[in-house]
């Protein structure tokens, strides 16, 4: 069993950053490969990013390739979320994901063992 508590979540302007954060818990965490979804109102949950876990390959949805960064901390359990030039489109809950499953690009919602409760995102444009 595997609990996801994310963190950072708030409100920025448009054209900033925000770091969120994803603290695991268990022995396990680098044997699992980690991602981040986020769902907007009235839409689907949406892939972001994801990360092996090692840490060595990463992987981003074209929404948001070259303005965010994932990574992790496996000393730490820990997964970031580094979001910079945001966009009002960018506005939803993030979730944290942990999967045991590889993938060599993006994820499905139901790729995913253990999710996060989510923590909101709110960019003003």
């Amino acid at each position: 069993q595997v609990q996801l508590i994310e963190s950072g979540g708030g409100l920025v302007q448009a054209g900033g950053s925000l770091r969120v954060s994803c603290a695991a818990s268990g022995r396990t965490f680098s044997s699992y490969h980690m991602a981040w979804f986020r769902q907007a109102p009235g839409r689907e949950r949406e892939f972001v990013a994801r990360i092996t876990g090692s840490g060595t390959n990463t992987y981003y949805a074209e929404s948001v390739k070259g303005r965010f960064t994932i990574s992790r901390d496996n000393a730490k359990n820990t997964v970031y979320l580094q979001m910079n030039s945001l966009k009002a489109e960018d506005t939803a809950v993030y979730y944290c994901a942990a999967t045991r499953v590889y993938s060599g690009s993006y994820y499905y919602p139901k790729d995913i063992d253990y999710w996060g409760q989510g923590t909101q995102v709110t960019v003003s444009s």
